[in-house]
């Protein structure tokens, strides 16, 4: 970073907060943001105590998103960046309140509720020349740039199949009854049209098109269920399927009730040679598998894998790498991208390749297509 850490804050992920210590671990560990202030909670007492035992001055603990992006902007040291860890219901307001006061954005997954709501944040992301990354944080696992690589390379052959998963089990039953952090996921006020499907669908959908940028949908055919009764209208666990335009076909299972599964995120691809698969229970290995061949097993950091899988590196291989570093590899790539949007590097913007702006209209929009063929009966939609 050429011009120092950047002034930070976030809205939302206080006390309490599990997705708010990771996006604070991740974004502090390279020097690459400085956290300056923050809006952490409704309660703006809570919010403010919180605040202070990070560290913060209590000026710099506001009440509210609107008061920090008023107030900042005054500052000669305001901040430049802000990641909102809030209900999904919000994020398209605070996401296009800081794009208009001149900031940065990092934003939980989904950007918003509609397509049109997205494409508006892109027109005001490209008007404000100001970026938006989206916390599809398992794409900072270094496997998943090898698994790009070797399918650019025609290592797999023709893409015939991608299969996709993310079904844990600690859903499984009402657990929201007792807990407030899961009970806004199951509401349609704060959640939007679904649950499952944006919650955890979209993660290893992202991952695909990190590996697979060449393939776009078709069409797709969801159907979706409430098994915990109490969650209808939003799902619990769902199924898509998805033709590709070119003939290759995918799969996704998204769920909260797979009784047993600790996380079960899982991606396949299956070629006409070879196949390879990435699980984020274990992240630092990729299975390989050549038709007629023993299984190759890949582990992170080994000099046989591509440069790109090795940028990233932190340790040495052998030392596992988890969730907190790949979490630090997006925020560095998105502090990167800050800096060369600030002073105009379009050479740099280039080269970099982060979960965007278009990542989260990708995702919004597949959820909307989901919703839309569920709720007509499980049918076929052209993907629009």
């Amino acid at each position: 970073m050429r011009s120092g850490p950047i002034p930070w804050a976030m809205v939302g992920g206080g006390a309490g907060s599990q997705i708010g210590y990771i996006h604070r671990s991740a974004a502090l560990r390279d020097g690459t943001f400085q956290l300056v202030a923050g809006a952490f909670d409704i309660d703006p007492e809570r919010g403010r105590t919180f605040g202070q035992s990070l560290g913060l001055p209590p000026e710099r603990c506001y009440s509210d998103y609107s008061a920090m992006f008023a107030a900042e902007a005054q500052r000669p040291d305001g901040i430049r960046a802000v990641s909102i860890a809030t209900p999904n219901g919000t994020h398209f307001a605070i996401c296009k309140a800081a794009m208009e006061a001149g900031i940065h954005v990092v934003c939980e997954k989904p950007l918003c509720f509609t397509t049109a709501e997205a494409e508006e944040l892109l027109a005001l992301s490209r008007q404000h020349r100001r970026i938006v990354g989206v916390t599809y944080g398992y794409a900072g696992h270094q496997l998943i740039e090898q698994a790009r690589e070797m399918i650019a390379r025609g290592d797999l052959g023709d893409i015939r199949i991608v299969q996709m998963q993310f079904a844990h089990g600690f859903h499984n039953e009402a657990v929201e009854a007792a807990n407030p952090a899961a009970r806004w996921r199951m509401d349609p006020k704060f959640a939007g049209p679904s649950y499952v499907l944006g919650d955890i669908g979209t993660h290893p959908l992202y991952l695909s098109e990190v590996m697979l940028p060449e393939l776009k949908i078709e069409r797709l055919m969801c159907s979706r269920q409430s098994f915990v009764k109490s969650r209808a209208p939003l799902e619990d666990n769902a199924f898509t399927l998805m033709q590709y335009q070119g003939g290759a076909v995918g799969y996704v299972w998204s769920c909260a009730v797979n009784a047993g599964s600790m996380h079960g995120q899982k991606i396949r691809v299956i070629g006409s040679k070879a196949s390879l698969e990435w699980w984020d229970e274990r992240p630092n290995q990729m299975r390989f598998e050549i038709q007629g061949q023993p299984v190759q097993i890949l582990e992170r950091g080994m000099g046989y894998l591509h440069a790109n899988a090795l940028q990233d590196d932190r340790i040495g291989g052998g030392h596992p790498e988890g969730l907190f570093e790949a979490w630090s590899n997006l925020y560095y790539r998105f502090g990167m991208a800050m800096e060369a949007t600030d002073r105009g590097d379009v050479d740099l913007l280039a080269t970099l390749r982060y979960p965007d702006i278009h990542a989260g209209i990708e995702g919004v929009r597949w959820v909307e297509n989901c919703v839309r063929s569920a709720d007509a009966g499980a049918v076929w939609v052209d993907y629009v």
